[in-house]
């Protein structure tokens, strides 16, 4: 109960937005400040994702992101949001503090309709009527979140952007919104930097016009976030180019592998210079300027929470597999059987046909909440499906059956907290291991003092992982997410023009 109370009273990066004008060399700059979220976004942000994990929002989340054709459903509560900045709609312009997010597509703020909201009231709300460009749509549209929605209907107008004036941009007036996330949050709206094959009701995103207006010289734009926390300036995204001082050497490029996301693959995640074998073969990894932490899959986050001491939560099903199939899935992985068929030979995955029972790592916390008869076997194939990731990664380092077996039980130890948040001890982040994440076969390495989130000090001092755990099911799992912990220690160009993103270290 202590550590929840400490907390409510961890800072996170916000910011405000300070407009540039766009300089000789072309590049329209918008530069970020930093402030405090108060208590109270805190603990809704940690009250919105237990909403999204144990409701029916997070489970259709996860659902749709396996389909190919979903619509897009982002993956984040924005309360939890780092960066921020104001832009201008209609003429004259009427401002709103929006999120810059990679990882959506549509432009929505509040509209002057919104009644019957209380969200609205606590925010900028468009007024169409105080608009000379300003032309009707009146489409309806609706956005799910994994802890809310909101709706609204299309408008079109124009929006400013740092120094840049985008005409016609189709956008949503929102007229109702349903989280905790909008009411406390300290945005007005989320400006999507994504493609438009995510973009809800197909509207074309204010990036795509931007390029088709030739407002930008180059089509690119570049994030620099400051994870310094007495840094003056918060950070910059720049439209139309890279700013040469914000990172250090050549940006190492990767192709965009699925238009909607900015997504692209990934190799092995390291955990000091040991392979957790998850993502040997390829993973999946969304870039998104809209999510504060590190997501990842179950599997990995457990080895990653074991690894820095995180509190996590104890799953007698772990365990029970380990008791009483642990030798079982040693010996069946040795004597060759395939990975994927191990638990189905011992009964615990069930084939029904023309897949597995589970067909996908999913959350042992979140499968517990599910109802149903079948919820019992489900949490032992997950489990087990666990168990054989780990046993894998154990046999790859050549240890003995008893001492891989005894690891692995204190594994069982180590699931994510459906709260999200890992705390961790203060005291102990020298001795911490370095993460790695292979993309285009380079490591990306994140020291302790860059993935562990401080604040407060002395008796006060809190320590928070920035690991959460986020599981999506093939063919679009696993899934990793690189927010804003990553962003902020690699410089991140995302190239529209060659489709391929770009990491270099930030300067």
């Amino acid at each position: 109960m202590g550590n929840k109370i400490l907390l409510g009273a961890f800072c996170l990066w916000a910011l405000t937005c300070l407009l540039l004008p766009a300089n000789s060399n072309g590049l329209v700059r918008i530069g970020l400040k930093k402030r405090r979220l108060d208590l109270e976004s805190i603990k809704s942000a940690r009250i919105a994702r237990q909403e999204g994990k144990s409701g029916a929002g997070a489970n259709s989340m996860v659902q749709d992101l396996g389909s190919s054709d979903a619509d897009i459903i982002p993956l984040k509560n924005y309360l939890d949001a780092q960066y921020m900045g104001e832009i201008g709609i209609g003429s004259p312009p009427q401002n709103f503090t929006v999120i810059f997010d990679t990882g959506s597509s549509n432009l929505w703020v509040p509209s002057s309709k919104c009644y019957f909201s209380i969200a609205c009231y606590f925010h900028s709300k468009y007024k169409s009527s105080l608009s000379s460009t300003y032309i009707k749509n009146g489409n309806s549209c609706e956005i799910h979140y994994g802890s809310g929605s909101i709706s609204g209907f299309l408008s079109q107008d124009n929006v400013q952007v740092g120094d840049l004036v985008v005409k016609d941009q189709v956008l949503i007036e929102v007229t109702k919104e349903g989280s905790l996330s909008f009411l406390l949050g300290k945005f007005d709206g989320i400006l999507g930097l994504g493609f438009q094959e995510i973009s809800v009701g197909n509207v074309v995103p204010v990036w795509y016009n931007m390029v088709r207006q030739d407002l930008v010289d180059d089509e690119v734009f570049s994030f620099w976030l400051n994870r310094n926390p007495e840094g003056k300036e918060g950070g910059e995204l720049v439209f139309g180019g890279v700013d040469p001082k914000h990172f250090k050497g050549k940006h190492t490029y990767v192709p965009v592998t699925k238009k909607g996301y900015w997504q692209i693959n990934m190799g092995d995640f390291l955990i000091g210079n040991h392979s957790t074998g998850l993502c040997k073969e390829g993973c999946a990894a969304i870039v998104d300027s809209g999510t504060s932490l590190l997501a990842g899959p179950t599997p990995i986050i457990t080895e990653i929470n074991h690894a820095i001491g995180a509190e996590g939560v104890v799953s007698a099903e772990c365990k029970e597999v380990v008791s009483q199939y642990g030798d079982l899935i040693w010996e069946l992985l040795i004597s060759g059987v395939k990975p994927s068929k191990v638990c189905a030979q011992l009964g615990l995955c069930i084939f029904n046909g023309a897949k597995y029972a589970s067909t996908g790592i999913e959350s042992v916390v979140e499968k517990e909440n599910k109802e149903g008869s079948s919820a019992g076997d489900d949490l032992l194939c997950t489990a087990c499906e666990m168990f054989v990731i780990w046993v894998q990664n154990q046999l790859r380092e050549k240890e003995t059956k008893e001492a891989a077996i005894n690891y692995l039980d204190k594994l069982c130890e180590s699931l994510p907290s459906p709260m999200g948040e890992s705390v961790i001890d203060c005291n102990s982040i020298s001795t911490l291991p370095n993460f790695s994440f292979t993309i285009g076969d380079k490591p990306f390495s994140l020291t302790p003092e860059q993935y562990v989130l401080q604040t407060g000090e002395g008796i006060a001092q809190v320590c928070i992982s920035g690991f959460v755990a986020l599981d999506v099911p093939p063919p679009r799992g696993p899934l990793w997410i690189l927010g804003d912990v990553f962003m902020g220690v690699y410089h991140t160009v995302f190239d529209y023009g060659n489709l391929e993103v770009g990491f270099a270290e930030a300067a």
